[in-house]
């Protein structure tokens, strides 16, 4: 079994990302406002409260 062939393995290496976009969306670039879901979550709670206080 000495004698068998070695297989080598070529995986093409992933192309590369761009450091400039990742650095953009981690810092929130854009205007200053609530998320969707916060001003959701928002009018949620205002909803039970509104319900709470009669």
């Amino acid at each position: 079994m000495s004698s068998a062939r070695k297989i080598k393995l070529k995986l093409k290496a992933p192309k590369p990302r761009n450091p400039l976009v990742a650095a953009a969306i981690q810092r929130k670039a854009g205007a200053h406002r609530k998320s969707a879901s916060a001003l959701r979550h928002a009018e949620k709670q205002a909803l039970k409260k509104q319900l709470r206080e009669g």
